[in-house]
């Protein structure tokens, strides 16, 4: 076929006369992602964005991520040509952004570490089990409000008497005319409210946990970036794979080798993906940071660069001081810090975060409100899946909270963006804080029933507590 005729039959509809639209990686999708992406870290893009407009293209899509049916050949071809031109432009960025690891750890002033390295500083089964339960009940709490803007999230939780946000989220109560105006996450509505909950429902929150544990147990702490695109490929289906990730299963498929496959025609490589991968790099180096952070960059950089790469380490390095036997969340928090550039825009908003959180009394969540509105005015510009507001949020939630695990996961999912991503993570932390199941609520852990739903091969329906000791037995 010619090159006309294969992109009209890659645009025409089927048979039957519905189209099938993949979100997250058609060009023309991808070209409004990429121009916000190039305003964000200083590339002069404006003449590649007036040629887009010029000639009938979208902005950036809305939170769903996709614009509506197929494009025009004409103009899906240009958008792959202005992606591959915007992939060229001078990055004034870089130097404080660089995501070659040996360029960030020649910023450290000293090797991130507490000095509590070693497999007996405290990651035990019991204490790995609560921050897997810990993990699942964040991310559980955030799935119905996934989506929704800010105003959203708080008036369906005061709608049903649920402010500030203290439970599970519930339609139970739940004044009509406000279900209409938000509705809830379309396919969480029928497993994550608290009358419907029947143990964990398969979220990618927690699917790439279970890779990175598979991971490990296949490749060992020794493993390399291009394990981890294989292991995606004979483990994880791509439509449980969104933003970065589907793009770089795509490339992989494509043939692309890492660490191209996190930069070519990937406008998300920067997004929260990576950090959502990072636990069980911290949770097998308990007081070693700084390993868990090079572990992270090794996972990351299959799919992210710069600030995408630095929520991995970040969260990495918190969980491996907590997982060494640290108790004070604040401590977990400036170890997260101490692997990631200074002058980053990731640190300035996590330190910002932190700021904003010691701000306002804490001790009662009334006033984040105050806290998360005023992160909102700071990092709204950002896409709600973006590292870097997320990453505020997450800090700020944890500060506030003081480590409470009640207190930071309701915190961090009442702030809105990435709700079930950042409920995850604060749970995660505060969850391995805790110590052990018994010190997590049962009000949380309860309706988990000790199990979660997975696609990853061979391990749906596997238990916490299995999980656990798994996990346990891989301690660096």
């Amino acid at each position: 076929m010619t090159g006309t005729a294969v992109a009209a039959a890659r645009t025409a509809p089927p048979a039957d006369g519905a189209p099938l639209r993949v979100t997250w990686v058609q060009p023309e999708d991808l070209i409004g992602h990429e121009l916000r992406q190039a305003a964000e870290d200083g590339r002069d893009a404006a003449g590649i964005a007036r040629r887009w407009r010029a000639a009938g293209g979208a902005p950036a899509p809305g939170r769903a991520g996709a614009s509506p049916g197929p494009a025009d050949p004409a103009l899906r071809a240009l958008a792959v040509t202005l992606l591959d031109e915007l992939a060229l432009l001078p990055c004034p960025s870089a130097n404080d952004e660089p995501t070659d690891l040996t360029a960030i750890q020649a910023g450290w002033l000293r090797k991130p570490s507490s000095g509590r390295a070693g497999p007996g500083g405290g990651a035990s089964a019991a204490r790995l089990e609560a921050a897997w339960l810990g993990r699942a009940a964040g991310c559980l709490l955030g799935k119905p409000v996934e989506k929704l803007p800010l105003s959203g999230v708080r008036a369906l939780a005061r709608s049903t008497g649920n402010w500030p946000l203290a439970a599970y989220f519930t339609e139970v109560g739940l004044d009509p005319a406000v279900a209409a105006r938000h509705p809830w996450n379309r396919r969480s509505r029928a497993t994550s409210l608290a009358e419907n909950i029947d143990g964990m429902p398969e979220d990618d929150d927690l699917n790439y946990p279970l890779l990175g544990l598979l991971l490990l147990e296949r490749h060992g702490h020794d493993f390399t970036t291009a394990d981890v695109g294989r292991l995606w490929l004979d483990e994880l289906p791509a439509g449980r794979t969104f933003t970065a990730e589907r793009l770089a299963y795509r490339n992989l498929l494509d043939g692309i080798e890492p660490p191209h496959t996190a930069r070519h025609r990937n406008p998300f490589r920067e997004w929260i993906g990576a950090q959502i991968r990072a636990d069980v790099f911290g949770w097998t180096h308990p007081g070693d940071p700084a390993a868990a952070a090079a572990q992270a960059w090794r996972d990351a950089t299959l799919s992210h660069t710069a600030n995408g790469v630095y929520g991995a380490m970040f969260a990495a390095a918190a969980l491996a001081e907590a997982a060494g036997g640290a108790t004070d969340v604040h401590g977990a928090l400036r170890a997260g810090l101490a692997v990631i550039p200074a002058r980053s825009r990731l640190a300035r908003a996590v330190r910002f975060g932190i700021a904003a959180a010691h701000d306002e009394p804490t001790g009662t969540p009334a006033g984040f409100a105050t806290v998360v509105d005023r992160l909102h005015t700071a990092y709204g510009h950002h896409h709600w899946v973006h590292t870097v507001p997320n990453a505020a949020l997450l800090a700020a939630a944890l500060t506030h909270a003081d480590g409470d695990f009640t207190g930071s996961i309701c915190r961090a999912v009442s702030g809105g963006w990435d709700t079930d991503s950042n409920g995850a993570t604060a749970g995660s932390l505060t969850g391995l804080l805790a110590g052990s199941p018994d010190a997590l609520p049962a009000r949380w852990t309860a309706p988990l029933r000790g199990r979660l739903a997975t696609s990853v091969g061979g391990l749906d329906g596997i238990g916490f507590d299995a999980l656990a000791e798994r996990t346990a037995a891989l301690a660096a």
